[in-house]
């Protein structure tokens, strides 16, 4: 949990220098209350399932993944009657009418929602309940799925110039070691190929045995030398065995032409045990010092939505990894109504990452138009008003941007847009790649001619 102090400090107009041109100038005034945020570990107790689990057992990476909730059932068994039956039933009609991922939400991340008071409508309003265990209720009940929306909407599988690597900008690409993670977002992106079917989604297959599929990368790069980042994700590398982990990133390293690698993980912030692990940790400080040597930049990117989910552990975590010698840790977001969507609630979960857990605010995306997403997604007019909003307030390197991944077109910043329809929500990228605001963000005008549009 992260506890505001009572003592807030607002940006206050007072006078300053004068400027050389004569004209006084002013500190401008922010609306955001700055108060330096204390991290803290909610008590697990409070929850009947974990009522007994000592502190050993809560820091052990293999009892977190041994008790992650998986099912209706178990999660019932952990909240017991603090949360009523309605919910499940939502929760129930949500994972057979919607749901694009399996329920995986390790202790750490369960224990995160609803951090003092934990009743029904508290965790029907948590905002990190919101986006880890969905509710039919939550829908957007017109249109739950844009039009356009698509299972790989960024066709990361179109350019896999071997399986699992995708070759998508001139100098970088994205190897895909795993197909789960520690725990599973509802709106991942990559939810037809990461994690178990649902009814909603049978799942793509990696068909070329880990190992092997390695072997193709490696194959790739080295007879594709102008490829120079290499960002190292699945899923989740926290679920790649170490050793086969260090050993693919020994191989990047013999290869001159790399020269920044970046690991991909939910973990740091959904399972931090799995990072403070000596197994992992020794590991990572032999491969961070052979990149020092290289000179090869070696981060860490993880993922985390809202201030709640920065906790000590996580900081803790973070700090470990700094110290085996990492360059940076990186927080990628993605920006979810009803869980960040405010500058108020940006701001808090950066002041946290930057300030008190050493996790450099980079990227918040929006949301990608996969099926099942509109209750979380926000047009761009309203990114550009929540960037406006940070600026100025964090430092400046700290100041994450906020991104549109346009399918085909690939990473902008928000203003980018070379048209943009607000009527109809369609903005324009690289002078021909659309992007769809939520038609429900639309005017009545914009929301007819929708309407209007045939059916495919």
């Amino acid at each position: 949990m992260t506890v505001r102090p009572t003592a807030q400090f607002a940006w206050q107009s007072t006078p300053r220098a004068t400027s050389a041109a004569g004209i006084a100038g002013q500190v401008p005034e922010s609306s955001y209350a700055y108060g330096r945020l204390e991290l803290v570990e909610p008590d697990w107790r409070r929850l009947p399932g974990f009522r007994d689990v000592t502190t050993e057992q809560w820091n052990d990476a293999r009892w977190q993944r041994a008790h992650c909730v998986r099912n209706p059932k178990q999660l019932r068994e952990t909240l017991g009657t603090l949360v009523g039956e309605a919910f499940y039933a939502d929760l129930a009609d949500d994972m057979e009418r919607f749901a694009t991922m399996s329920m995986l939400i390790p202790p750490q991340m369960l224990n995160t929602m609803c951090p003092q008071t934990v009743d029904t409508e508290a965790f029907y309003a948590d905002p990190i309940r919101r986006y880890m265990l969905p509710a039919a209720s939550d829908r957007d009940p017109v249109r739950p799925s844009h039009p356009y929306s698509a299972r790989d909407s960024l066709h990361e599988a179109q350019m896999w110039v071997v399986e699992g690597l995708t070759h998508r900008y001139p100098f970088k690409v994205l190897a895909e070691l795993a197909t789960t993670c520690p725990q599973y977002c509802g709106h991942c992106t990559r939810m037809d190929l990461v994690g178990n079917s649902t009814p909603q989604v049978t799942k793509a297959r990696l068909a070329v045995k880990p190992e092997a599929r390695q072997q193709l990368m490696l194959d790739y790069l080295k007879r594709t030398p102008g490829v120079r980042d290499v960002v190292v994700s699945g899923g989740d590398v926290a679920n790649v065995p170490w050793r086969r982990l260090e050993a693919f990133l020994l191989d990047l390293l013999a290869l001159d032409s790399v020269r920044d690698i970046r690991l991909a993980t939910k973990a740091l912030v959904g399972l931090p045990q799995h990072w403070l692990q000596d197994e992992v940790l020794s590991g990572l400080e032999r491969v961070a010092k052979l990149a020092f040597q290289r000179g090869v930049n070696l981060a860490v990117h993880t993922h985390a939505n809202h201030v709640h989910s920065v906790t000590p552990l996580v900081a803790r975590a973070a700090r470990s990894v700094l110290e085996c010698g990492v360059r940076e840790v990186r927080n990628q977001g993605v920006i979810l109504k009803g869980v960040n969507a405010t500058a108020d609630d940006l701001l808090d979960l950066c002041f946290a990452l930057h300030g008190e857990a050493n996790i450099l605010p980079y990227y918040f995306y929006l949301c990608d138009l996969i099926p099942f997403v509109e209750h979380w997604r926000t047009p761009v007019h309203e990114a550009l008003r929540l960037q406006e909003a940070m600026m100025g307030l964090l430092p400046g390197y700290a100041t994450p941007r906020i991104v549109c991944d346009v399918p085909y077109a690939g990473k902008r910043w928000v203003h980018q847009y070379t048209e943009y329809d607000r009527e109809r929500g369609i903005s324009y990228w690289d002078g021909r790649f659309p992007y769809y605001d939520p038609i429900s963000s639309l005017p009545p005008t914009g929301r007819e001619w929708w309407e209007s549009q045939p059916k495919e």
